[in-house]
């Protein structure tokens, strides 16, 4: 795809981390991680029951590991990706608030893949990064990078500014309002074109959609199909919304159809990931090519979107900026023939933190001989494969800073916490609250709550968010 391009930034400056690589072996898989924006755990088909069709990833699920408690990061965007980005759960990320960016002296799952002797690229929303140069995909470890850089233009499905290595990209084609380059499409034919150039070395390939999250909008061959589908309530944007939706100062345009669109988003998402796989294969390395499909938190209400008319998060309650399991588990499938040659479905509960100690022990990388490495992820690559060797039980913990007021100020008010072991979880929202205790297991929807009937358990978890509170 053309775009016009207009260089409106500093040139691009490496920081590199450290010297030297392992060596390239053969055997090692390409690695394609597919990471989209508010996706809910209920919307894709192979997860439940939903109207929306995603017949690529049922079909990625059924051949390869759908796993059923796996979790994000975080509830919300970018701690969440930071969690995935330098393998830190709750307990070591210095902010887990939407503000939250990476430094300069952070060790990335891409850095740890160069060195496994990798080729690296990312297309897609970034938003993570706090200076060109120093904290951009370039010197997160990625060779290649092509999409949105902050946090704000991942909210545009047709953008009017992109970036490709550093550069800002004037998109023409969308300005005056026209609806011309759509961003996924855009993000999908650059990794496609990616993966068919010729690699010396095995490549991974991040690809960030930055959808199904508001603003609600998708090409007309992916809406008609759900139009007259659903009963639809128009979302009216900054003309009368303006006091109903506390988003729609942020999402002025109307949409006629927020439901037909949503769905025609997620739709449109599986078609540009059957494209991808087509490529594979028509390439002929679809067979040692990992892929791993996942969401950043659950669904969102932004933008005339309806997470409860989807049942978006079902069986769980909540959404994204919740700590229930609907704000925080996500769907996860894994892909991967040469290691998982039959479908199966996977319980084991892991998260966000364990996919850079994954991507090393892949790679053949010692995290220990890395410094400035903080991770408290593990591995779950004994997880993909046919023969599947089990994680120890352990704790998975998650917080998040909820702004005071506006969240322009970038004040926290108040420190959510919720972990999980076994099939206890518990969950704070605020110092002040009370600590809630569910078991997952019998009550995924935690309506059940447990602290007095299990005041032991209940003890334990009192003293874990003590011991992490600020």
């Amino acid at each position: 795809m053309t775009y016009s391009k207009q260089v409106i930034c500093l040139p691009i400056l490496l920081l590199s981390l450290i010297a030297g690589s392992l060596s390239f072996a053969a055997e090692k898989p390409n690695i394609i991680f597919i990471l989209t924006d508010d996706l809910g755990f209920n919307q894709v088909g192979a997860y439940g029951d939903t109207p929306i069709k995603t017949p690529n990833l049922d079909k990625l699920a059924a051949n390869g590991i759908r796993f059923t408690q796996a979790y994000s990061g975080s509830t919300v965007c970018s701690p969440s990706r930071i969690s995935l980005f330098t393998g830190r759960d709750g307990r070591l990320l210095k902010n887990n608030s939407n503000s939250a960016k990476l430094e300069e002296i952070d060790v990335t799952m891409a850095h740890v893949l160069k060195l496994g002797g990798y080729d690296t690229a990312l297309f897609g929303k970034y938003s993570i990064g706090s200076q060109i140069g120093f904290t951009d995909p370039l010197a997160m470890g990625f060779d290649t990078w092509f999409g949105m850089y902050s946090i704000f233009e991942g909210h545009r499905q047709y953008p009017t500014i992109l970036w490709r290595d550093g550069k800002k990209l004037r998109i023409r084609q969308n300005e005056g309002g026209k609806k011309n380059i759509y961003a996924q499409e855009a993000f999908t034919e650059e990794a496609i074109e990616y993966i068919n150039q010729d690699h010396q070395n095995p490549f991974f390939v991040l690809l960030a959609f930055s959808s199904p999250h508001a603003e609600l909008a998708v090409p007309e061959k992916y809406l008609a199909p759900y139009r007259g589908k659903f009963e639809e309530v128009p979302y009216l944007g900054m003309s009368t919304d303006k006091d109903r939706d506390k988003y729609a100062w942020y999402y002025p345009e109307k949409v006629a159809e927020p439901f037909a669109t949503t769905a025609g988003m997620i739709t449109a998402l599986d078609d540009y990931i059957g494209q991808i796989y087509a490529t594979l294969e028509k390439k002929g390395i679809a067979e040692n090519t990992l892929i791993i499909f996942t969401s950043d938190n659950g669904p969102h209400d932004e933008g005339g979107a309806s997470p409860a008319y989807f049942e978006a998060s079902s069986p769980y309650k909540g959404m994204k900026r919740d700590l229930y399991d609907g704000g925080i588990h996500v769907p996860m499938i894994a892909h991967w023939p040469a290691s998982i040659s039959k479908g199966r479905v996977d319980a084991t509960p892991w998260a966000f933190a364990d996919v850079l100690p994954t991507f090393a022990e892949l790679a053949g990388v010692e995290l220990t001989q890395i410094p400035r490495v903080q991770t408290n992820g593990e591995s779950i690559l004994g997880l993909l494969k046919d023969d599947p060797h089990a994680l120890p039980e352990r704790t998975l913990y998650w917080e998040f800073g909820k702004f005071a007021g506006d969240p322009n100020s970038g004040i926290i008010g108040e420190v959510f916490q919720a972990a999980r072991r076994g099939k206890w979880k518990a969950v704070r929202y605020g110092k002040d609250s009370p600590i809630e205790l569910y078991d997952i297991d019998a009550d995924p929807g935690e309506s059940q709550e447990l602290s007095s009937k299990e005041p032991e358990i209940h003890r334990e978890f009192t003293k874990l968010f003590a011991d992490y509170e600020d």
